[in-house]
């Protein structure tokens, strides 16, 4: 589109494909077969084979074309972050401005190998090119049941090859994978931009101990074995990562409000619901054959009011830590994330209950990364070991366990 409605469109690649990506373009999967170029593949046989079969209105199959999403940040790109880590990948930036004015260009609705895709005329539907972007350019998590798994990862797919000079910019995790590429590009002028939210990554991960951290990002994309939700007593999820919860995992939800009914849950004791299913193939593309997946993702519904209109009860989340040290490695929890319980919604205020997370946390003997708020900026000082650890009184073997 000419009109500035989305920035650009986006590659995933290996980077270790990036030297002949920018001498030769980025070449579709038949032309790089066909022309027996050496690579390191990110997708697998079996997601190959799926997009050979797959015909585009013209008859030529997917991989006669090189795809490119409108978001980048999809079930494919966490599926390949999965199996291959996040180090190994790079997402190039391609200016769209020109592709998708082209006659011979494509876009799917959707996902492109699947049967409930549409694809068509990117130059002819300029509205549908539009449509796309603005709903899912900006979108953050998606589910199976409402489609947005499948919409997420919507394609422009352009035949044969796409000339190096549409490349923009080329996003990695870290800073280490950044300066692995600009040893690569040498005297190339490509901005190379760390940016760890889009491989899934934490915006910023600060270690206490070797097993405690404090992190902010998304909780739901951590991998943890066990995710915390906030709720309250009442069998209320109106907002929040409550609210998130309810509508990505419906079952969570369903657990909760009998839990509520039966008046199970009340403060000082959460519950832990032991899924049997992993949040890795709910989020990943083509799960079934997903090699590395958790094999189950848990969830503690940590109550830290009784009526979801209170303020969060700062005692009642004492006595819920006190439950959680106490049992978590009876109850099989193998890692914990967990939010800054009782913080934004809750009106609880970090200054306090930074501190007293971290006094029963740090005896926990699994990976814990403890989330930031995300209402509001935390001031430097409070983030600290020293202020985080202050009501930590460890012995001398804890000190030596805990690497102090």
């Amino acid at each position: 589109m000419t009109d500035g409605r989305f920035r650009g469109l986006y590659y995933i690649t290996h980077i270790d494909n990036i030297p002949s990506i920018l001498a030769r373009g980025i070449l579709a999967h038949e032309c790089v077969e066909t022309e027996h170029i050496e690579y390191t593949p990110i997708y697998d046989k079996q997601i190959v084979e799926n997009r050979r079969i797959k015909k585009a209105p013209n008859g030529r199959s997917l991989l006669s074309f090189a795809n490119l999403y409108f978001q980048p940040r999809n079930p494919m790109l966490y599926r390949v972050v999965c199996e291959k880590s996040e180090d190994n990948i790079a997402i190039l930036a391609v200016q769209a401005r020109e592709i998708v004015k082209r006659e011979d260009v494509f876009i799917s609705t959707g996902n492109a190998a699947s049967a409930l895709s549409d694809i068509c005329s990117a130059s002819q539907h300029k509205k549908t090119v539009a449509h796309i972007a603005k709903g899912i350019t900006n979108m953050e998590w998606w589910t199976d049941t409402d489609g947005s798994k499948r919409k997420i990862m919507a394609e422009c797919l352009v035949p044969e090859v796409i000339s190096p000079r549409y490349i923009q910019e080329i996003y990695v995790a870290n800073h280490q994978a950044a300066s692995k590429v600009n040893e690569m590009l040498g005297q190339s002028s490509l901005q190379v931009i760390p940016e760890p939210h889009m491989f899934f990554q934490p915006y910023k991960k600060s270690d206490l101990t070797p097993h405690l951290s404090v992190v902010q990002g998304d909780m739901f994309f951590s991998r943890m074995h066990t995710l915390t939700v906030s709720v309250n007593c009442v069998g209320v999820m109106g907002k929040g990562l409550a609210s998130r919860a309810k509508y990505q995992f419906p079952d969570v939800y369903v657990y909760y409000q009998d839990l509520c009914r039966k008046r199970q849950l009340e403060m000082g004791k959460p519950y832990l619901y032991k899924r049997e299913s992993s949040f890795d193939y709910q989020l990943a593309d083509e799960p079934s054959i997903l090699s590395n997946a958790n094999s189950e993702t848990w969830f503690l519904l940590f109550p830290t009011k009784h009526h979801w209109r209170e303020r969060a009860d700062i005692h009642g989340i004492e006595r819920g830590l006190q439950w959680l040290q106490d049992n978590y490695s009876k109850k099989g929890v193998r890692s914990l994330a967990l939010p800054a319980l009782g913080c934004g919604l809750g009106k609880l205020e970090w200054r306090d209950v930074g501190p007293l997370l971290c006094k029963y946390l740090f005896t926990l003997n699994i990976p814990v990364w403890v989330y930031l708020p995300a209402e509001r900026e935390i001031p430097e000082g409070l983030l600290s070991r020293d202020f985080l650890l202050k009501e930590v009184s460890p012995s001398p073997m804890e000190l030596e366990e805990h690497g102090m």
